[in-house]
This record gives structure tokens, C-alpha cells and sequence, in this order.
């Protein structure tokens, strides 16, 4: 191969002192020499800071003999904490940090430099550090003797097991619509080509392994021999490549072709299978010699049209299986190489399972993985049925979906990837399920996977991780996820209190979700708020006093006048914005079904749901066995300019005529209640 350089795998632990090559594979590698460096110099500024928060700088000289591969360490003097860091990878333990090189900087020569910068929390004082060690050396500005040389031995034979290679990649992060997009190239639906910096970039958040899901549809011919263009293939070990480079386990897959021609496999095998094989055949022998860290994935969310579970079930075999043989007798890295195989719509019920399962016992191979995808119970992942919080049932379905694939895989030394997760509700608007309980999903699921022993990969289609700038357009969400790879996080019932504008101010207690930490403090920017003055806890009752409540809320203005965060032993903090509102309004309107929104004065207000029905209580709109329609798909709320449309998907399934009573339900618990009419294309709405 090419484009493709063989990488050391990824340990899963590493001291912060320590010298480790090792083998990928079955192959020997050439040794990297990680080892201490004989003198260096760290400039560590504080470039920025703000109430909580900063940012630093970081700059090491290496002062000695040139070195390859770094962790520097250091250790905070007043209990900071790295929220994200950029240009290197990092981990924490307690107050003590070790940035680790990224595979584009790791190498440092004589007297020269390398920087990477990280945003930061801070409370009362934030000081700087007083030591720094690279690579077991404490940096002092001078040089001194190498306290480990540089290691001439070859690294030990033999490889990772499936189990161990699928743990590895704990967490992991999807490069959706990309190269799976159905288009011209990679940029059809809207993002950018692909960069060795994005991949380095995604590294650098913490990620271990990437899923590069690829449609192959429109760069294969359709008629025999169906090969696959080149320049495409080369394109494909070009990014495959950047995940190496960036020291990323890689997964790649036939993605889209599921449903575009592969659906068709039951009344159309014989197109199906030749098409299958020729891409499988290119991919194995584009990717024999890449290192073990390169996996290969059947195909994604398989699915067959006008078919019953078991047919399905058998078609779905007869791939795994052929992509088995080809892939196998392709010989080379590709005799051990990890393969990971799909249940039918990558789900976990139970028949899908055992359906895998016994695939699975029939290859009797024990370099294989199963995957499956977790978008959560599906009425609160899209927000309709008016499941807007996070409940026990959510959890529920959580565990079981996890547990049920532990119980047939797992348990029996077989690997499991989540390939995919998220809510499905991102799909419309990432703000379709309410932060907070957005956030209490996302903590829960990466505890319980962890748990487990499920490796998971984020679905990011461009929704998470800003492609332009490399950084989250969520903070808060990502470092829920992060906390999620170590810890549990503290949470609450609500991240929101919400006062009434000219309401009398009272105390307003809400109820802390420990998970296994204690509660430390409540905090205001970078200043611990009194206990007993400004606030109480009582168990697991957090108390705030109506004296603080009342200097927080200020002019009361409508909207968020402050955020408070709760501090737990572990995890990240706790945002709890307190808000000031008033009862929300509408105002009547007329105008087109295609462009219809609703004139609303929220008033510092967030609308959680809305339900449609008819004169005569019977539910209306899409999916009328519920009165509570589907957020930003049947509704949307503008917050700036100040409507609630309805699109056309609320119209193409309402009575031409017939008068709807909509109730909007906002998070305060105020609402409103609205009647809208459509006929002929026309909308007339009003409050009577």
C-alpha cells in the first residue's frame, strides 16, 4: 500500500513516564523512540481568561538530543481543570495532567518547538504551574543526562485480540455524510473535504478511533466487472491513511448502498452479490497489508425490501458470510484482520441478535466483532408523544438495549461497536430535546456502555464537531461525553428556574442526580457561592435562597440572567441558567400553508411541545396517535424572530377545513392555546 503507513497500536493504559513500543499485528515494527528527553523549557501563558474559564498555551523546547513522541505533565496549583485542549491529547488525574503528542508533532529536534493550547476552569485563584516534566525529565531550562536511552529492541511479537482491538477504540467518532454522501464526492451534502488536519484535530479531543462510513454507488460501474474508480479508492486510502497518521483505529464500510441497490438483493441476487463482491474484493486488496488497526465492516444497517425477518435474516448471512470468505482469502493482514458484521438494521432486538449470534458461531473466527447502532427510545430521541424528559423510562430502554447485547456477545468474547449513536432528533435540529435532558442521555449512555464494555462511535454528520473552525459547537454536550470515558457526572432534575418577572422571589429547591459522586460547591463564574447563605443541601435537595435569587435575577429582564454550576467529586459541573419570564403570547395570522408561522412573544419562555387536535378531541396532524406532535418536524420555534412555524409536513396531514386547537407547552409549565384553519393552501390562525 501506499497511502497507508503501518502505526503502533494505541495502548489502552500508559504512565505518564513510561517507554512503549508495540507490535500491530503479527508484524514487527520498527521502535519509536519515546524516551526521556536530556533538558527542556516550557513557557506556559495563560492567553485569555474569563469568569470560570480560560485558555492556555503551552510551548515546549527541547533543549537535548531529538526525541520522538512526548508526554508532558504537569500538575495545577489550584484545582483547574482542562475542558478541551487542541494540538495534543490529554488526560487527568486529579489535579495532575499529561498532554501526549499527536502523531504530526510528536517529533521535537534539537532546540526546537512545539505548542498546543486548551481551554480551562478555574475558581477563586489560577495560578500557574510550578513544574513540568517531558517524557520523566523535569523541564529546568538546562540539559542534563538522559535518564532512559532510547530503546533498541525490537517490540514483542504477536497481536491484540479481537476483544482487546475493539476496547482500543473506546471512544469513537463518526466522519458522517462525507464519504458516504451520495453526490458527486465527498462534499455532496455539505461539508468539506477531508483534511489530515480534522482528522489530527479529532484526535486531539480525546477520540481513539475514527468510522469512515463510504457509499460506493456512484463510483462503481454498474455492469460486470462493477470495479470501483481509482481515483475514489485512492481517495479512500488517502483518508484512512490521515486516521493513521493521527494514530486512530479506523473502520470502513459499504454505508449508503444499503438501501440505494442492496435492498434489492431478494429479487435481484445475483446483480447484488457481484456488485458486494467486486467492492470487497477492490477494498481487501487495496487494504491486505494496512496495519490491524485498519477493521472492515460489512455493511451498514443492512435492510431488504418486501422481505420477512427471516428472509431477511438468511440474505443478511449469505453477505456476512461471502464477506468473510473474500476478505480472508485475500491472505496477509486480512488472514487475522478484526471484521466486524451487522445484525439486520444494526438493531438489538432480541431476534436480530440471536440471528447474528448464530452467523457468527458458524465462521467460528475469532478475530470477529458485532456492531450495532443506538439512537434511544425513539419518542423522546425525536420529541413527540410528549416525551420531553429524560425519564425512567428512557433509561430503561437504555439498558436493556445494552444488556441484551452484552448477554449474546460479550459474555461470549465477542466484541460489540455501537457504530453509531446519538438521538435521532439531531436529524432536524440539535436543539430538538432540551439541553439538559439532552445531556442526562448522553451522561447515562456512556456510563452504561462503559459498563458493559461496548466501544462507542458518535454519529457526527457535521451537527457536533465544527469541520471549518475544529472546534465543538456544543461545549457542554462534549464535555458530558468526555466526562463519560472516566467518570459519572452529577446532574439534576432541570438545568433551568425559572421566575416569574414580577412574581415575589422564593427559595427554589431542585433535586440533585448524584450518580455515585458528592456534591463540592455551587458556583457562580469562577466564585463558590456561600452554602447556608446563598444556598442549601439537604441529601439530595439543593436549596437556592431567595436573597441570591433576587441579586442573580437583577433587572429581571426577560431571558437568562445568570448560570449557576453545580460541582461534583468527579464528572463536569452542572449548568442551571435562572430565568426570568412572563406568560408567553401569540398574535393572529394568515398566510400560506408552505411559509405559515405563528407571531409569538416567548418572554424569556422555551417551548418543550405542542399538541393538535380537532373540534371533537380526535388527534391531528402526522402521527395522529398522539396529540403531541414531533418538535421540528410538525413545529419549530424561531427564538429571534419570534414565530412558531408550521411547516408543510404539519399541513399534508391536517383536514382541509377543519379548525385545529394547538396547546404549546413550555418548559416554565405555562401555555398557550391557539386554533389554526387550512383550506386551499391558506392558513387563518387566531386565539378564539
Amino acid at each position: 500500500m501506499q497511502g497507508v503507513r503501518r502505526r503502533t497500536r494505541r495502548l489502552i493504559a500508559l504512565a505518564v513516564t513510561a517507554v512503549a513500543t508495540v507490535a500491530a499485528g503479527l508484524a514487527i515494527l520498527a521502535p519509536s523512540a519515546a524516551y526521556a528527553a536530556e533538558g527542556c523549557k516550557v513557557e506556559y501563558k495563560i492567553a485569555s481568561e474569563w469568569s470560570g474559564g480560560f485558555t492556555g498555551d503551552v510551548k515546549i523546547t527541547n533543549l537535548g538530543d531529538a526525541i520522538n513522541g512526548w508526554d508532558l505533565v504537569w500538575t495545577f496549583p489550584n484545582g483547574q481543570r482542562v475542558t478541551q485542549m487542541w494540538n495534543a491529547n490529554h488526560t487527568s488525574s486529579g489535579d495532575q495532567v499529561t498532554a501526549k503528542s499527536l502523531g504530526y508533532n510528536k517529533s521535537i529536534a534539537k532546540d526546537a518547538s512545539v505548542s498546543f493550547g486548551f481551554n480551562g476552569s478555574w475558581s477563586g485563584t489560577n495560578g500557574v504551574p510550578t513544574q513540568f516534566t517531558l517524557n520523566g525529565v523535569v523541564c529546568t531550562g538546562t540539559i542534563g543526562e538522559p535518564s532512559t536511552p532510547p530503546t533498541t529492541t525490537p517490540p514483542p511479537t504477536g497481536g491484540a485480540t479481537a476483544m482487546e482491538t475493539v476496547a482500543a477504540m473506546e471512544p469513537g467518532w463518526n466522519l458522517g455524510n462525507t464519504l458516504d454522501a451520495v453526490g458527486a464526492d465527498e462534499t455532496a451534502w455539505g461539508n468539506p473535504r477531508v483534511t489530515q488536519q480534522l482528522v489530527d484535530s479529532i484526535a486531539a479531543q480525546g477520540y481513539n478511533s475514527i468510522r469512515i462510513p463510504i457509499t460506493w454507488d456512484n463510483h462503481q460501474s454498474k455492469t460486470a466487472p462493477y470495479a470501483v474508480e481509482d481515483a475514489y479508492m485512492d481517495r479512500v486510502e488517502e483518508v484512512v491513511g490521515y486516521a493513521l497518521n493521527a494514530d486512530l483505529h479506523v473502520l470502513i464500510n459499504i454505508h449508503h448502498d444499503s438501501w440505494i441497490w442492496m435492498a434489492d438483493m431478494n429479487t435481484d441476487r445475483t446483480v447484488v452479490e457481484a456488485r458486494y463482491e467486486a467492492i470487497w474484493t477492490e477494498l481487501a486488496t487495496r487494504f491486505r497489508d494496512a496495519p490491524p488497526e485498519v477493521l472492515f465492516e460489512s455493511v451498514n444497517e443492512p435492510q431488504f425490501n418486501n422481505t420477512d425477518d427471516a428472509t431477511a435474516h438468511a440474505l443478511l448471512n449469505d453477505l456476512n458470510v461471502q464477506f468473510h470468505e473474500i476478505v480472508r482469502g485475500t491472505g496477509g493482514g486480512n488472514a487475522t484482520r478484526v471484521l466486524v458484521l451487522p445484525t439486520l438494521h444494526t438493531s438489538a432486538d432480541q431476534v436480530h441478535l440471536d440471528s447474528l449470534s448464530s452467523t457468527i458461531t458458524a465462521l467460528n473466527d475469532p478475530n470477529l466483532a458485532a456492531t450495532i447502532h443506538f439512537y434511544g427510545f425513539w419518542p423522546f430521541s425525536v420529541n413527540v408523544a410528549g416525551y420531553t424528559k429524560y425519564n425512567a423510562e428512557v433509561q430503561a430502554d437504555i439498558e436493556g438495549y445494552f444488556n441484551r447485547a452484552y448477554d449474546e456477545f460479550i459474555a461470549n468474547d465477542i466484541p460489540v461497536i455501537v457504530g453509531e449513536w446519538g438521538l435521532l432528533g439531531f436529524d432536524a435540529h440539535t436543539g430538538t430535546v432540551e439541553q439538559g435532558e439532552k445531556l442526562k442521555f448522553f451522561e447515562y449512555v456512556g456510563y452504561y456502555a462503559k459498563q458493559k464494555g461496548l466501544t462507542l462511535q458518535l454519529w457526527d454528520n457535521g451537527q457536533h464537531f465544527n469541520r471549518t473552525t475544529f472546534q465543538w459547537r456544543d461545549v457542554e454536550l462534549y464535555n458530558m461525553m468526555q466526562a463519560s470515558w472516566t467518570s459519572r457526572s452529577g446532574t439534576a432534575a432541570s438545568d433551568q428556574v425559572y421566575v416569574a418577572k414580577t412574581a415575589t422571589v422564593a427559595d427554589v429547591s431542585l433535586q440533585l442526580n448524584l450518580n455515585g459522586t458528592t456534591f463540592q460547591s455551587l458556583r457562580l463564574g469562577g466564585t463558590d457561592l456561600v452554602q447556608g447563605t446563598d444556598y442549601t443541601v439537604s441529601g439530595s435537595t439543593l436549596t437556592i435562597k431567595a436573597s441570591r435569587l433576587t441579586s442573580l435575577l437583577g433587572d429581571r429582564d426577560y431571558g437568562v440572567k445568570a448560570d449557576l454550576h453545580a460541582v461534583f467529586s468527579q464528572g463536569t459541573p452542572w449548568r442551571i441558567s435562572i430565568i426570568s419570564y412572563d406568560q408567553p403570547t401569540m398574535s393572529a395570522a394568515t398566510g400560506a400553508s408552505s411559509s405559515f408561522a405563528i407571531p409569538t412573544q416567548f418572554n424569556g419562555d422555551q417551548l418543550a411541545t405542542m399538541e393538535a387536535k380537532y373540534a371533537d378531541g380526535t388527534n391531528a396532524g402526522p402521527q395522529n396517535w398522539t396529540s403531541y406532535k414531533e418538535f421540528a418536524r410538525a413545529f419549530s420555534p424561531d427564538y429571534t424572530a419570534g414565530t412558531i412555524s408550521l411547516p408543510t409536513a404539519f399541513w399534508n396531514d391536517v383536514n382541509d377545513g377543519q379548525k385545529v386547537t394547538l396547546t404549546f407547552h413550555f418548559w416554565s409549565g405555562k401555555t398557550v392555546t391557539y386554533y389554526v384553519t387550512e383550506s386551499g393552501g391558506n392558513v387563518t390562525g387566531s386565539l378564539t
